[in-house]
């Protein structure tokens, strides 16, 4: 079956794709994706806690690594989010 791949933020430079149509075997869950995408990704070793947190929506509602693929899914990868660094306040 093939799904289309939309990677946002940090994971489309680790993968070099905003977005890709990806063969996967029936019956293919989210977690089979993610693992064959992260095989696929620069410094894998890096990045693993990383992968750890992306954020999955299938066809727009999110996902979790269990929910199981079908033919046409759209599937969006979103990386966590940091909030910036603690500056230390002048008051």
């Amino acid at each position: 079956m093939r799904v289309k791949v939309l990677c946002f933020g940090v994971l489309k430079d680790l993968l070099g794709v905003a977005k890709e149509t990806v063969e996967l075997p029936d019956g293919a869950a989210v977690g089979d994706l993610l693992r064959i995408l992260q095989s696929r990704a620069s410094n894998v070793n890096m990045e693993e806690q990383m992968w750890k947190s992306v954020a999955v929506a299938v066809n727009r509602q999110y996902e979790t690594a269990a929910c199981v693929l079908r033919e046409g899914d759209e599937v969006a990868l979103l990386p966590p989010v940091s909030g910036g660094s603690y500056a230390e306040r002048p008051w």
